[in-house]
């Protein structure tokens, strides 16, 4: 695993930020990291990359601790990270912004790093202040794939761009985890995460209410419907794998979160006279877990 974390926690008074977060981001994928505002996601990265102290629990990511100051240095010496303010030297011109950061990172690729500024357009003599919030972030790309990395981490990375800048975007996360990155993005665009993610993760509330490989999440999530003669037997139908469980006159309606085909065989051993089976899509599979999760 490129991340790991146990129990990891960050608290502010009595507030949770972060709550017994276990996280295991597997080496070489795309992984996705998905919530509402104020899930905890920002402060997740910031704990990973040792921008911030965690209040408990621990989490080793590349290997190294995040608890040990040298450990840390090491992680974002490795790691490539776009924050979601994509924040750049406002003084500088983007010709010097890159001059700057070439000489600071021994591994930098100067072909990668004309390829992404020709794809993106970047106007070298701008001042960076100067420039559009959309290219900001593109800037901010530029600067963080032009390196040779293991580990690239980014926080919105699509936010205030348009739709023909954001596919490039997703054209260059998935270039990087095929030259051997590994990717962890927190995103509100769930359509991104469907075209290019191998792994989700939701959170809600500071805690971790899902996990899925992508193309797994049909079998692991199914809404089910069972029409019965009469009142639906709830009581006997051992719902112990189900969700958001309701009845409207004779039809039994659920989330099924484990064997179906127990469920629906039990069902019609009760007298069903239909069972009606939808995969979930994960639209729905975020919605359903993020409400369950402020019931």
């Amino acid at each position: 695993m490129v991340i790991e974390t146990h129990a990891l926690t960050k608290q502010y008074r009595r507030a949770f930020a972060v709550r017994d977060l276990d996280l295991a981001v597997p080496e070489g994928a795309i992984s996705a990291f998905l919530g509402p505002n104020g899930s905890g996601k920002t402060t997740t990265i910031r704990m990973l990359l040792g921008l911030a102290r965690p209040s408990a629990g621990v989490a080793f990511v590349l290997g190294c601790s995040i608890s040990n100051e040298m450990d840390a240095i090491a992680i974002r010496r490795r790691t490539a990270y776009v924050a979601e303010d994509k924040r750049v030297y406002g003084y500088m011109t983007v010709r010097q912004m890159l001059d700057f950061m070439r000489s600071v990172y021994s591994n930098w690729n100067r072909d990668r790093e004309r390829v992404l500024r020709e794809r993106f357009d970047l106007p070298l003599d701008r001042a960076c202040k100067k420039l559009s919030k959309g290219m900001r972030t593109k800037l901010a790309l530029v600067l963080a794939l032009s390196r040779q990395l293991d580990l690239l981490i980014l926080d919105e990375p699509s936010e205030g761009l348009d739709p023909g800048s954001a596919e490039q975007l997703l054209e260059c996360v998935v270039e990087a985890a095929a030259d051997g990155a590994t990717v962890f993005f927190s995103t509100h665009q769930i359509s991104e995460v469907e075209r290019i993610a191998d792994h989700v993760f939701i959170m809600s509330r500071g805690q971790l209410v899902f996990q899925s490989r992508l193309d797994t999440l049909a079998e692991t999530y199914r809404r089910v419907h069972v029409a019965f003669p009469g009142r639906p037997p709830l009581e006997d139908m051992s719902l112990d794998a189900a969700r958001s469980v309701r009845v409207e006159g004779h039809v039994l309606s659920f989330v099924a979160t484990g064997d179906v085909e127990r469920i629906t065989q039990r069902a019609r051993a009760l007298g069903a006279i239909s069972v009606h089976i939808q995969p979930f899509n994960l639209r729905e599979v975020f919605l359903e877990t993020t409400k369950e999760s402020r019931a």
